[in-house]
Parts: structure tokens; sequence; C-alpha cells
């Protein structure tokens, strides 16, 4: 089973942009090595804790500084863009770098719906709602060049780049089946409807040229560290960032806390433990344990790993305890 890692170029608390990006050069040439398969970067606007942004800019970067692992978007949320223009960005990146890049499409916005209507795209017209005709047109500018089409895309014609349907609910699980496509998941912060999902995207799949079966993928937390306690603290960093998002006050990612208990109160830290179930936290034997369980539970075809860890040697650490479990499972 292949192991993934998912990206947001975290700017933590003390730190600035620029050192966000060389931080993820950093863990993209590190996790090569490791073994990771992919290494996506997902899109997300209005938050200063976050540096994906402009996704496809970051892919073509991160792809320039490493030499085998396949890099791409997890996703790009398509409401925010033309298909044909998302077609150009990754028929170019496929120019650049070969088999190399990955598409993945997502229905929500990525942020707040003032920020939404300043990326200027359908957001009176109801974008999310032509998601999946937009995800056949897009698919079709990146599919073989059809002589009579009025319309094409130079670079992405023929590009074929693999095409992801991303997801929290029914909605992609039920669409992804339909167009024989792989699907991801975003269990790592919408957990509630995983098992139903993959029942239903399994069930319905209908193979096709993309597919011959399902392939589906989980998304993972993994705060790993040499003691429980350690990788508990660690944890402690995002459980900040999920509550100040929730809560509408996002920023920077914050410093971990030794206890988490003291700064949240009750109903909002159960809350964001709940939206953090699918997790694995703690030393290299508990992170092996508690992904074993995971991968049992849900049976994914692969798993993308991912965790928001404040301090860059820390989160390189935890990737590489992450990667050692997955390698030995």
């Amino acid at each position: 089973m292949r192991y993934s890692l998912l990206d947001l170029a975290p700017v933590p608390e003390g730190s600035e942009i620029p050192q966000s990006f060389q931080n993820s050069a950093d863990l993209a040439q590190q996790a090569e090595a490791w073994g990771y398969h992919r290494y996506w970067l997902a899109e997300h606007h209005n938050m200063p804790g976050i540096a994906s942004a402009a996704t496809a800019v970051l892919i073509g970067h991160i792809a320039s500084q490493t030499k085998s692992i396949r890099v791409g978007a997890g996703g790009i949320m398509l409401p925010n863009h033309a298909p044909y223009m998302v077609a150009e960005a990754f028929g170019t990146l496929a120019a650049l770098y070969g088999d190399r890049i990955d598409l993945g499409l997502g229905r929500a916005p990525g942020t707040d719906m003032q920020t939404a209507r300043a990326l200027r795209r359908g957001m009176a017209s109801g974008a999310a709602d032509s998601f999946p005709q937009d995800v056949i047109e897009l698919i079709g500018f990146l599919g073989p060049l059809d002589p009579r089409a009025k319309v094409r895309a130079f670079p992405g014609q023929g590009s074929n780049v693999p095409v992801w349907i991303l997801g929290s609910s029914l909605y992609g699980a039920q669409l992804a089946a339909q167009l024989g496509l792989p699907y991801a998941f975003a269990s790592h912060f919408a957990p509630q409807a995983l098992e139903e999902a993959l029942e239903v995207y399994r069930r319905a799949f209908r193979p096709s040229v993309y597919l011959e079966k399902p392939h589906a993928m989980v998304a993972v937390n993994v705060f790993g560290a040499e003691t429980d306690n350690e990788g508990i603290r660690l944890r402690s960093t995002m459980q900040q960032a999920f509550a100040r998002l929730r809560l509408g006050q996002p920023g920077k990612l914050p410093r971990p806390v030794d206890n988490i208990e003291e700064l949240l109160p009750p109903p909002v830290l159960a809350g964001v433990n709940e939206a953090l179930t699918v997790s694995a936290t703690g030393s290299p034997k508990t992170v092996k344990r508690e992904l074993s369980a995971i991968l049992n539970r849900y049976a994914p075809d692969e798993v993308i790993i991912t965790g928001q860890i404040h301090d860059h040697t820390a989160r390189l650490r935890s990737f590489e305890i992450a990667a050692e479990a997955l390698k030995a499972l």
C-alpha cells in the first residue's frame, strides 16, 4: 500500500512565508527519501497560517526541488477557477515535470464567503452546483486532442494528468464512483462520513478509461515524537489552530502547549478532538499501533499523512516516524 503526504505550507508563529516555502521543499526532499509516493499541497485562502494559496505555483516549486516523488494538488478548489485555466496550469506542470503531476479537485471554496467572492468566480451563479460539469470539462481539456473542438488547452491537451475527486461527504464519493475516478476523503479534519463514503464509493464504482477498480485514499493526522507525551504536546498546535479557525480567528500556526485542557473550553476542545479522530499520536510504537488500527478499520488503498506541527525539525521527525511505521505495516 502506498503512503503519501499532504502539506499546507504552514506558517508558524515567529516565522514568515518565505521560510515556509523553504521548509516545504526540505520536507518534500526528505519525503522522497522516506518512500512517500505523492506530495500534495492544498488550496486555502485568507489564512495567515497557510501559504499554499497559489497551489499550482507551489507545486512547480516542489517538483523542481525533487526527482521522483509525484507532486500535486490535494486539492484545487474548482469553484474558484475556470476549468480551462486549471487545465492550462496543470498541462504546463506536466510539460515541465512529466508524469509526476496529480490533480485533486474539491468542491468547497477553501475559504470564507467574502474571500470566495474576492476570488471572483461564480459565487452568484452557484459554482459548486456546476462541479460535476466542471470536472468533466476539465478532464476533456487534459485528455486526447479532439480536432473538431473549437476550444482546446495548450498546454493541457493530451497531458492526461490524473484527476482525483476529493471530499468529506457522500457527494464526492458518488461523483468519483460515477466517473470512475480515484477518491480521497478528508478524514484528517472531517471524519464523520468516512465509513459510509468509502462504502458508497466502492459499491457504486463504475470502471472507466482512468481506473479499472476503486482506489480510495484516506487522510490521517500523525503527531509522532520520541515519547507519547511529546506527541500529545505537538498535537496541541493543531488543536489550537483548529479551534481558532472554528471561532473565526485564524492566525499563524500556534506554538505547542503542555496542557491544552487549560487553554480551550471543554466544548470547543471536544469538537476539535472529534474532528481529529483519524489521527495517530505519540511514540513510534504508539503511532504504528494507531496507524495499524486505522488501516484495519477502513482498508484504504492508500493513505495520505498530514499534521500541522509548529517546529520544522519536529515536523520532519513526525513524518519520518509515520513513514517507518507504514513501511513496517
